[in-house]
């Protein structure tokens, strides 16, 4: 910005996107820099208006959400996106935002980095920083699991931890791939539970209008509401330091990411929190690791490391997110030590013979055509 130049700061929802308006905001404002928000509430004139600002470089930061990439929304001059939360968007969505200026330096940032991240950094296309206290202050979160035949024995749980003036959230469970029954699933919980504590129980998802999310989230935060019952809407950017109690129902349904993500919501204060697991019997082997994986660790590098294991990579020379690593002689766990090495000795050939013409650049180029991975050539020209 100090060099006349843009950035844009993309958030995966409109709560996150206004949450680091209202934090970056005042502080730009007093160094003399103008912000923008531009999020999918944002229509007609006002949008309009917005996007003018944007495009003719009068507003140096731009955060929002998905519409930060969408057609139609040109920077002056881009040069530093930065992506957060980026396990929550797809290798296209993340790439077109970079696409919106030349050369554009990127910064993503996530507590739990998918695997195919963890793939790209032993590629090293990417260089890692890694956070790895807590903010000050911050206690470790009890995470515990439960079956669902003791639902009843939680909703008392929580009554004590409310009569305690505790905050808490209840997720609901993911209903195939469908919205529509997410929302369904939420609303059917939230009406079970009113008819034991009321008005305290407020329901936030996907489905509902900006402002009426806004207006429950505000109330669960500093007003009348002290039992949230949502979707994953919550998963990322809210939060609420008096919220100490989390209850995840059917968690063997949710990625290894999405619990940790949804474990963040609690612990934010300086108090003791409980994250509560609630399954459905039988297990399959797969959620039995998973969420004896929550139980035991708190580290998101290690949290995405396991569901490495228990998903697979997806492509590095391509845009698939998940399913078994495409290497065919490596193993990524087992041969961890070796990927600098590889990658300092690629960097190396790269730098010396960029057209791959030398002995060993046509030796590399054999390879490549022998392990079916020649596209890689026209993939190196372009990056």
């Amino acid at each position: 910005v100090e060099c006349g130049a843009q950035a844009a700061l993309m958030a995966p929802t409109e709560i996150l996107a206004r949450q680091h308006f209202a934090t970056i905001e005042p502080l730009a404002r007093k160094a003399g820099v103008r912000v923008e928000i531009l999020t999918g509430r944002d229509k007609g004139k006002a949008r309009a208006a917005a996007v003018g600002r944007i495009a003719e470089g009068s507003v140096s930061i731009v955060i929002g959400t998905h519409a930060l990439f969408q057609e139609g929304v040109e920077f002056r001059d881009l040069a530093l996106a930065v992506i957060d939360e980026q396990h929550r968007f797809g290798v296209h969505q993340r790439m077109s935002l970079g696409g919106k200026g030349q050369a554009v330096d990127t910064l993503v940032m996530t507590a739990t980095p998918i695997p195919r991240t963890l793939l790209m950094t032993a590629y090293g296309d990417l260089d890692v920083s890694r956070l790895t206290e807590k903010p000050p202050g911050r206690r470790p979160v009890d995470t515990r699991t439960v079956p669902l035949d003791r639902l009843g024995e939680v909703v008392d749980g929580v009554a004590r931890k409310l009569d305690q003036g505790a905050k808490v959230y209840w997720v609901c469970p993911l209903v195939e791939e469908s919205e529509k029954l997410d929302v369904a699933a939420a609303e059917e919980r939230a009406s079970t539970l009113r008819r034991r504590f009321g008005d305290r129980v407020g329901v936030v998802h996907g489905r509902m209008k900006g402002p009426e999310k806004d207006a429950v989230m505000d109330a669960f935060k500093n007003g009348s509401v002290d039992l949230l019952v949502a979707t994953t809407v919550i998963e990322v950017g809210v939060d609420v330091p008096d919220a100490t109690v989390m209850v995840i129902e059917h968690a063997e349904r949710f990625g290894l990411a999405q619990l940790h993500q949804l474990r963040g919501r609690i612990g934010r204060g300086d108090k003791d929190s409980t994250c509560l697991l609630v399954y459905g019997a039988p297990l399959s082997e797969t959620g039995r690791a998973r969420l004896a994986v929550m139980r035991e660790s708190e580290d998101g590098f290690r949290i995405a490391e396991e569901d490495l294991k228990l998903r697979g990579a997806g492509e590095v020379l391509g845009t698939r997110q998940s399913g078994l690593p495409t290497f065919r002689l490596a193993d990524p766990a087992a041969h961890a030590g070796l990927f600098p090495v590889a990658r300092d000795d690629a960097r190396l050939l790269l730098g010396q013979d960029p057209e791959l013409e030398g002995p060993r650049g046509q030796a590399a180029r054999v390879l490549l055509y022998l392990f079916e991975r020649d596209a890689a050539v026209r993939y190196l020209r372009g990056a």
